[in-house]
């Protein structure tokens, strides 16, 4: 039953054959993890009655979209709040909320949720949630679109990498003053990245895309993951997480593909970037505050580090007054890498099929471990 500013509407649920296979394809293709046991082992989980979709201002593409989570669960209440004075109201009974950042983290609308059994956030980072001391305190299930956006990002992480190799934050100065600078083109240093080592931190969604475009560009590609010393064919080596500095030693580019974490918090400052090649470019794709921004900037300022693509910054939005917007060689985006022309799917896909098997108490996808964060 779907609920919005028009009352009440029952929904039947969706005829169409090819459902199974379109869940199963995105789910193969973005190697999405389900979890070892079903939802209904779980003893907070009971067959959810009612279900907060967090619409606000109806950013990211929510229109038309209330109609599927109804006909994923026909006998669940689903309402649709579009604001937070809305979702405050409604979530007071609610077994679950999906949305996206910052909404679905919100510790008002939480910690008012005293039913609250399940967050569906819509997108892959939830840092947010795990700092409402109520998510861990009440062993709340979280579930995220982990794998989703990690194509876009991973393009847009080699895009970075590519415009500094090649000089083209000088040009794109040059081109908006209309000046033809044959000065600029003969000192401004180019490299290319074919031959060169390129370092993944954080081989999960985002870094496996990220490293197998730098494999195709040519690079030699070396990572780090959590526990796991497991690779794909198209990275030479995967050190554990205590292995940074020395692989970042021979590294010509960084990229930074970790969720935040306590652990990961301010990992890369000073004693960091004392060991990187003074050629090496940092590219920042995951999170702002895994980077300490003054020392990231000395050491652009100091010619320490070759350049820097961020498209997270600590804090965000960057003041104005910042001096990492004067440094030397960087080029900063607003936090929008997992934009693009196409259309996002998959992410509404995986998440009616989560609230499908909620419901039903079946093996959820994606389920964020919470003593880890991610």
């Amino acid at each position: 039953m779907l609920v919005g500013a028009l009352g009440a509407l029952t929904v039947q649920p969706a005829a169409r054959a090819d459902d199974a296979d379109a869940v199963a394809a995105v789910i193969t293709r973005l190697r999405v993890q389900e979890a070892p046991q079903p939802v209904k082992e779980r003893a907070q989980w009971r067959a959810p009655r009612k279900v907060v979709l967090l619409a606000f201002n109806a950013r990211g593409g929510w229109q038309g979209r209330e109609k599927a989570f109804a006909a994923a669960a026909p006998k669940v209440q689903v309402v649709v709040a579009k604001d937070m004075a809305a979702a405050l109201a409604a979530t007071t009974d609610a077994d679950a909320i999906v949305g996206f950042n910052p909404d679905i983290c919100s510790a008002k609308i939480i910690d008012n949720a005293k039913q609250l059994r399940w967050i569906e956030s819509l997108a892959a980072g939830v840092e947010h949630c795990m700092d409402v001391p109520g998510v861990r305190g009440r062993n709340l299930l979280v579930t995220n679109m982990r794998g989703v956006d990690s194509a876009v990002i991973a393009e847009h992480a080699i895009a970075l990498a590519l415009a500094l190799a090649h000089g083209l934050d000088v040009f794109a100065a040059d081109t908006s003053k209309g000046a033809w600078n044959v000065e600029h083109g003969l000192t401004t240093p180019m490299q290319t990245l074919d031959g060169k080592t390129l370092l993944v931190v954080g081989l999960g969604g985002i870094g496996t895309e990220v490293a197998r475009r730098a494999y195709g560009l040519g690079m030699k590609v070396v990572a780090t993951r959590d526990n796991k010393h497991d690779k794909p064919d198209f990275v030479s080596y995967v050190g554990l997480p205590d292995e940074v500095l020395t692989l970042a030693r021979t590294a010509d580019v960084i990229v930074n593909a970790v969720p935040l974490t306590p652990q990961t918090t301010g990992m890369y400052d000073a004693k960091f970037f004392a060991v990187l090649k003074p050629t090496a470019f940092f590219i920042n794709v995951a999170r702002g505050g895994s980077a300490v921004t003054a020392d990231l900037t000395a050491a652009l300022n100091e010619h320490r580090l070759a350049g820097a693509g961020l498209d997270v910054v600590d804090p965000e939005p960057l003041p104005p007054d910042n001096p990492l917007w004067r440094a030397p060689h960087v080029l900063i985006t607003p936090h929008m890498s997992s934009r693009s022309d196409l259309p996002s799917e998959a992410r509404w896909i995986l998440a009616v099929e989560n609230l499908r098997r909620y419901a039903n108490g079946e093996k959820m996808l994606s389920v964020v471990d919470l003593a880890k964060g991610y």
